[in-house]
């Protein structure tokens, strides 16, 4: 099962590199939010992904919304991530895959790979645009189209 243009999102709770619990239900249906997961932190495409986030970080910022990244990495692993490579937005610690099956994102090379999947949530909590591609950076543009779209 997966989420589709929509759906609401399934609330989540998970711990973000700093060790704090996140719970969606505290930034989902009160701001617009990119919600984008990814195989794995400091690899080369995650790498180009994440550094397109934070370049783009301010316009997303200025068009009201939060970004948000998920993996199955652990805390440790996020932290050393976000600090190497300044990354100001929110990273999540799947490790047991939760919220990812949740949200129904496949895996990619034979199913070898966790999968690369962007979603885009209005202030109700409806996703509006949902985009997955092995690209990293082709995501920032698609999520930053839907959100002027919306605004």
């Amino acid at each position: 099962m997966s989420v589709e243009i929509g759906d609401k999102i399934p609330d989540f709770e998970l711990f973000d590199a700093f060790g704090q619990l996140f719970k969606s239900n505290l930034v989902i249906g009160k701001k617009i939010a990119v919600i984008y997961f990814y195989p794995k932190d400091d690899t080369r495409t995650c790498t180009i992904q994440a550094c397109s986030f934070r370049d783009n970080y301010q316009n997303f910022k200025d068009l009201g919304a939060e970004v948000i990244g998920i993996s199955g990495d652990n805390i440790l692993s996020h932290l050393q991530f976000q600090n190497k490579y300044n990354l100001p937005f929110t990273l999540l610690s799947d490790t047991k895959n939760v919220v990812r099956r949740a949200f129904g994102v496949s895996k990619d090379f034979l199913g070898l790979i966790p999968g690369r999947a962007t979603y885009v949530v209005d202030k109700e909590g409806v996703i509006v645009m949902k985009f997955d591609s092995t690209s990293g950076e082709i995501h920032i543009q698609k999520a930053l189209e839907a959100i002027k779209n919306m605004v």
